[in-house]
């Protein structure tokens, strides 16, 4: 079995259908005793360039281990399904376990978001008890 990347996706409309849509893949290569090392639901984020007039698009990456036989299975439901606007598959060398870039990338902004949050509490006191300080150093003049 050889180790595969595979990047779909999916009309912004039938979003709601895409972890039925992966439930069914992942039948279609477990089944075959394939193995799925990675499994990303990217969400809903905007295209390079408009597709059919559409300017965003749900992403899925998945990293596998499958025979030729489920690969071109797969290639063909990816092909006949509407729902489906592009798909990539890239061999690889190895299984890639690691979480990807992109996924880093909307863990380190909700991260931060949630410490901006909690920090905005004491910039705000800060602020006002420097413009407390001002009015006071201002009527001591």
């Amino acid at each position: 079995m050889r180790h595969y990347e595979i990047v779909f996706m999916v009309h912004p409309d039938q979003s709601e259908q895409v972890p039925a849509m992966i439930e069914r893949y992942k039948a279609l290569i477990e089944g075959d005793k394939g193995r799925i090392h990675r499994l990303e639901d990217w969400g809903r984020r905007q295209l390079a360039y408009p597709i059919e007039d559409l300017v965003k698009a749900h992403y899925v990456l998945m990293n596998v281990e499958v025979t030729q036989h489920v690969l071109n299975d797969l290639i063909d439901g990816f092909r006949f399904n509407d729902a489906v606007l592009r798909h990539l598959v890239i061999k690889r060398e190895g299984p890639d376990t690691e979480q990807s870039l992109i996924m880093k990338t909307k863990d380190e902004k909700g991260d931060r978001r949630r410490r901006d949050d909690d920090g905005d509490a004491d910039v705000g006191s800060k602020v006002e008890n420097a413009a407390v300080d001002s009015a006071d150093t201002t009527e001591a003049v």
